[in-house]
């Protein structure tokens, strides 16, 4: 039978290894979790003016999705011309000038890595990633014996970091 210290050395082992592994996918996640906090403003994106034909005499509400703009908003209309935050739409001929904002190329890449659903190639990795975390948390418990000061001051930190959590779901 395998012994408690035998695993506990097993444990580690593999905590270490696959922190080493996962170094750049966490560095990855960890860029593009903090670009995504800030998705509703214009931190770090390239502004750029896009002149877009689309059909004439759309109504206000309907000038949004061929544009590509969520939460469009006119604010003023003039001679049949819309007017919104970034841009404008002639109504009559179709034309629509505008500001979009993207990310770079890279951290545009990197949100998609890290917003990959079901259907997207990348999900199986955000899967295994997961797990891999769900692994670090467990094994992390294996790093220092039950019986030592810096286990119960981790136990502390532990508790602390649950007890944060909870409090941070529900306000």
């Amino acid at each position: 039978m395998i012994s408690k210290r035998e695993i506990s050395l097993k444990m580690r082992e593999y905590h270490r290894y696959l922190g080493f592994f996962l170094a750049g996918i966490m560095a990855v996640y960890s860029i593009s979790g903090i670009v995504l906090i800030f998705r509703d403003s214009d931190f770090l994106k390239i502004k750029t003016i896009e002149t877009k034909t689309i059909a004439p005499n759309l109504s206000k509400t309907e000038i949004a999705k061929p544009l590509g703009l969520r939460n469009l908003k006119v604010d003023k209309e003039e001679n049949g011309t819309y007017y919104f935050k970034g841009g404008n739409y002639d109504s009559k001929t179709g034309e629509a000038e505008y500001t979009k904002a993207e990310l770079p190329s890279i951290l545009k890449n990197m949100t998609n890595f890290h917003k990959a659903k079901s259907g997207d190639p990348l999900f199986f990795m955000n899967i295994f990633f997961g797990v891999s975390l769900l692994f670090f948390v467990i094994s992390s418990f294996y790093m220092f014996l039950p019986k030592t000061s810096i286990f119960r001051k981790g136990m502390y930190f532990a508790a602390a970091g649950i007890v944060l959590t909870v409090i941070l779901l529900f306000v």
